[in-house]
């Protein structure tokens, strides 16, 4: 028996008619929809009218379920895995069950598509030619040894952050002598009320303490000069 596939589908990050031809395609084809959130997925496949089972995948469950879908995957079947929003295994659950399905022979294919960190970092105003993705920080552990390798890094970093430390990283990177930088703060990418703050840290921490962050946010910080 021929082994199956897994496909990685892209999702929109904000706006619905940001999905590809090619992801309706290859929703409509799977045997079976992995999701971040069954809900947040299954509203998506309801909007594309798209009549998919689902089965949730996520941080929590990733480790105990990716040894059973492989054995699926070996056995035939075709998978397509998806995040909340944007692309599965940038910041999200994904490594570990494509990792395994390489490892197992297993067909894997990612199709092209949203992620948040790539119109953040263009829409900067920073140089993007060069630049270092260093996803979401510790919160506590090991946080203080990446803050220090991102204020001496040369190129542009690109970070997410809740809105809950927000004004806690911009805090930190003052402490760091790095009130002057310049950085871009972005949330609600694609949507109608779409916010990208430009300026210094300094200024940035200001506009906060003005006005309390709201959503998920990329962070995009320039380099040492």
């Amino acid at each position: 028996m021929e082994y199956g596939r897994l496909d990685i589908v892209p999702t929109p990050i904000g706006n619905l008619k940001d999905i590809t031809e090619r992801a309706v395609e290859v929703l409509s084809s799977c045997d079976l929809v992995l999701a971040e959130d069954t809900r947040t997925t299954g509203n998506l496949l309801r909007h594309l009218r798209v009549d998919k089972s689902l089965k949730s995948f996520h941080l929590h469950n990733e480790h105990k379920a990716v040894d059973y879908l492989v054995e699926q995957l070996k056995g035939g079947a075709h998978f397509v895995l998806c995040s909340d929003a944007g692309t599965p295994a940038i910041s999200d659950p994904g490594f570990l069950l494509v990792r395994a399905c390489v490892e197992a022979g297993v067909e894997v294919s990612c199709l092209p598509g949203a992620t948040a960190f790539v119109p953040a970092l263009v829409v900067s105003g920073l140089p993007c030619d060069r630049f270092v993705f260093e996803g979401f920080l510790p919160h506590k552990k090991g946080r203080q040894k990446r803050l220090t390798a991102i204020v001496e890094e040369d190129k542009t970093t690109v970070l997410y952050e809740s809105p809950h430390r927000v004004v806690k990283l911009l805090e930190e990177l003052i402490k760091y002598e790095c009130s002057n930088r310049r950085i871009a703060l972005c949330r609600e990418l694609s949507k109608l009320h779409e916010e990208i703050v430009r300026g210094t840290v300094e200024d940035a921490l200001e506009h906060f303490k003005q006005k309390a962050p709201k959503g998920e946010f990329v962070v995009v910080l320039e380099g040492k000069r």
